[in-house]
């Protein structure tokens, strides 16, 4: 039993082929991803090899320039891919999608939606997750962004990937629009101001289903946790954040690295309770002055929001295949 072509399954196995794209690491562990192209050859200021060169060899093959430089040869993993791609919006980084994967549980066959989809990334990590047999419903309300995250989505997969579909539009008006109301497994939320939609997703989400919310800010998160215990239609939501820090291996000068990855967001996650039940109180008694009085409008600026170039937006969109269509 073969996987289907859509997912690039089989294409991610087996010889280097036309149109793979593959990452070449040097001596000095520099990385570039090219695509394999028969007539094509990659350049740098010391040397160059041809393309024909790898097509047919298998993964792990080592390629000598002109210049005596050795490269090693491997398809890029999807975080390479993730990391390398083209953006308009800022990546979900693989160290926090591997973590909404975990916890949220999203499993082979589940219908999940996300709403913000951004530059693609989270999306590509769920797509995997859900399989073929799943349903992903990804609803971003920037048309250029969605633009932008089909090309790399199309690009990782070598096609269309059959559990996807991909809705503009915000997710309260649009989520009643693509799924039946209560019969969604999970929800995944990278937005603003998620705490905007806990009416829309517990109309949505199944009895016993996820909600992650991916927030950057501790203003977000204590707004999104609040705002979920007042709807009092979830369990009692937990948050958490990862860091990943590199080592440093040479012989015996084994240290931790310089740099790492430290706070990129929050994850703040909670289930949907079944209709009519409520909570047990919390018996925690809350700090002093812990539930202020309603919030004040809060701006994008506010949130954190970087806005995004129109311009960027343009490039971005022709360097994944996706530019906007010429108007007369």
């Amino acid at each position: 039993m073969t996987s289907s072509p859509a997912t690039g399954a089989d294409e991610r196995r087996g010889p280097l082929r036309v149109g793979d794209k593959v990452q070449l690491t040097d001596p000095k562990g520099r990385m570039h991803t090219i695509t394999l192209n028969e007539h094509a050859t990659f350049h740098t200021h010391k040397g160059y090899f041809r393309h024909a060169d790898l097509i047919g060899k298998p993964e792990g093959w080592v390629v000598t320039n002109t210049a005596g430089i050795e490269y090693l040869v491997l398809r890029p993993l999807l975080s390479d891919f993730v990391l390398s791609m083209p953006r308009g919006a800022a990546v979900v980084y693989p160290k926090d999608a591997g973590q909404i994967v975990q916890m949220a549980d999203i499993f082979p066959g589940a219908r999940v939606v996300e709403a913000g989809v951004g530059s693609g990334a989270l999306t590509m990590s769920l797509l995997r997750a859900v399989g073929d047999a799943g349903e992903l419903h990804s609803i971003e309300r920037r048309e250029d962004f969605a633009a932008i995250a089909r090309g790399n989505v199309e690009t990782f997969f070598g096609g269309e990937h059959p559990a996807w579909r991909l809705h503009i539009g915000d997710l309260a008006d649009r989520v009643a629009d693509v799924v039946e109301p209560g019969t969604v497994d999970r929800v995944v939320l990278d937005m603003l101001a998620p705490w905007e939609n806990v009416d829309a997703v517990a109309g949505a989400l199944a009895p016993g289903g996820v909600l992650v919310c991916y927030v950057a800010t501790a203003t977000q998160l204590s707004r999104t946790a609040e705002d979920l215990r007042a709807d009092g239609r979830f369990s009692e939501p937990v948050a958490w954040e990862s860091m990943v820090r590199g080592w440093h291996l040479e012989g015996l000068a084994v240290r931790p690295q310089h740099r790492m990855i430290g706070h990129t967001g929050f994850l703040v996650s909670a289930r949907r309770l079944a209709d009519g039940v409520v909570p047990p109180e919390r018996k925690r008694r809350p700090a002093k002055g812990a539930h202020p009085g309603p919030a004040e409008e809060w701006t994008e600026e506010d949130l954190g929001e970087r806005p995004v170039s129109d311009k960027k937006i343009r490039k971005v969109r022709r360097e994944v295949g996706q530019a906007p269509e010429q108007t007369a």
